[in-house]
C-alpha cells in the first residue's frame, strides 16, 4: 500500500515516531507540495495525508487508487469533501487532538491581555519599576477574570474545554452553536445574546461558506465596549480590517489570534499595525504530544478505511 504525505514539513515529522504509518505500507514524505504537483503525487496513492495542501475536485479525478484522504488536523476545509464523497473516498480528520493546547493558547492570550506580563517585563527592564518610589508598580491596571462573562462560539470538544477552564477562573460562561450541545458547561444562548453580554469572546467553530467573516463591523458593534476577542479557530471567520479598526477606536480592548486569513501572514495585514493585538503563528496545536497523536489517530483511521470501516469520517 502506498501512503503519501503532501506536506510533512508542516507536521515536522522528523520530531515524531512515524512507525504507525510505516507499518501500514510504503510511506512517501514530501516536505511541501505545490498545487500543480498534487495530481502527480496522488497518482497511484492508496492513502493521501494532508494538513494544509488543498485537494480539489479536479485533483481527485485522477486518483483512481485512492481509498482514503486523511486530514492531519481537525479542520478539513482544505478538502473538497463533496467531490471525495461522490468518488467514494472517505475523508477522515483528527478530532480533539489539540484540545488541551488550544485551550492553553486561549488563556495565554487572555492572561496576557488582562495581566500585561510581556509589556510589564519590557518596561521593568527599561527601569520603570526601579524609578518608582513605591514598592509596587504597574502601568496598565490588571483586569480580574472572576465574575466576568466568557462567550464561547462553538460548543464542541475544544469550546467545552475552554468553557470549563473559564468556569475554574470564576467566569460566567455563555455558549453559542448552531446545534445543542448538552455537555457544554455553560448556558447556551443566541449569538446576539452572547455578543451583547460577553466581556471575552473566543471562537471555536469551523470555517464554512456561511460563517466566513461573520466577525465584522456589524457584529463588533453588538459587543460590549472594550470586549476582548480571541481566535484560535480559523482566520476566515474574521474580517481583519474591521477588527483592526475596532482596536484603533477602542471598541475592542484586545485581539488575540493564532490564525489569520492568509497564512503565513501577509506583510500588509492590518493586524500587524493594530494596537493591543497579540499574534502567534498558527501554533496552538503544535506540541510534540499533539502532533504524535495526529500520527497515531491517523494510523487507526487508515486501518479502519482499509477494513471497510473508516473512522472519524467527515463526509
Amino acid at each position: 500500500m502506498q501512503i503519501v504525505v503532501l506536506d510533512a514539513k508542516t507536521l515536522k515529522v522528523d520530531e515524531l515516531d512515524l512507525g504507525p504509518w510505516r507499518a501500514l505500507g510504503t510511506l512517501s514524505l514530501y516536505d511541501r507540495t505545490a498545487p500543480q504537483l498534487v495530481p502527480q503525487r496522488l497518482r497511484g496513492a492508496d492513502v493521501v495525508l494532508t494538513n494544509k495542501v488543498p485537494l480539489s475536485a479536479e485533483a481527485l479525478k485522477g486518483a483512481a487508487a485512492l481509498k482514503m484522504i486523511g486530514v492531519l488536523a481537525t479542520g478539513y476545509d482544505v478538502v473538497d469533501t463533496k467531490a471525495a464523497r461522490a468518488l467514494g473516498i472517505p475523508v477522515c480528520n483528527v478530532p480533539g487532538y489539540a484540545a488541551g493546547g488550544v485551550t492553553e493558547s486561549v488563556f495565554g492570550f487572555l492572561l496576557e491581555m488582562t495581566r500585561h506580563t510581556a509589556q510589564s517585563t519590557l518596561r521593568i527592564r527599561q527601569g520603570a519599576w526601579t524609578a518608582c518610589p513605591e514598592f509596587c508598580w504597574w502601568e496598565k491596571t490588571p483586569l480580574a477574570l472572576e465574575g466576568r462573562t466568557l462567550g464561547v462560539v462553538g460548543c464542541g470538544a475544544i469550546g467545552s474545554r475552554v468553557a470549563a477552564v473559564g468556569r475554574a477562573f470564576g467566569m460566567v460562561v455563555l455558549g453559542y452553536a448552531r446545534h445543542s450541545h448538552p455537555d457544554f458547561p455553560g448556558k447556551q444562548v443566541s449569538l446576539d445574546e452572547l455578543l451583547a453580554a460577553s466581556d471575552v469572546i473566543t471562537l471555536h467553530c469551523p470555517a464554512t461558506a456561511e460563517n466566513q467573516g461573520f466577525v465584522n463591523a456589524e457584529t463588533i458593534a453588538k459587543m460590549k465596549d472594550g470586549a476582548l476577542l480571541i481566535n484560535t479557530a480559523r482566520g476566515a471567520l474574521v474580517n481583519e480590517s474591521d477588527v483592526a479598526a475596532a482596536l484603533v477606536s477602542g471598541k475592542l480592548g484586545g485581539y488575540g489570534a493564532d490564525v489569520v486569513s492568509r497564512e503565513p501572514i501577509d506583510i500588509h495585514n492590518p493586524l500587524l499595525k493594530a494596537p493591543n493585538c497579540y499574534l502567534t503563528g498558527h501554533s496552538a496545536w503544535a506540541s510534540a504530544e499533539a502532533r504524535q497523536k495526529i500520527v497515531d489517530v491517523t494510523a487507526e483511521s487508515i486501518r479502519g478505511a482499509l477494513a471497510g470501516k473508516p473512522v472519524n469520517v467527515v463526509n
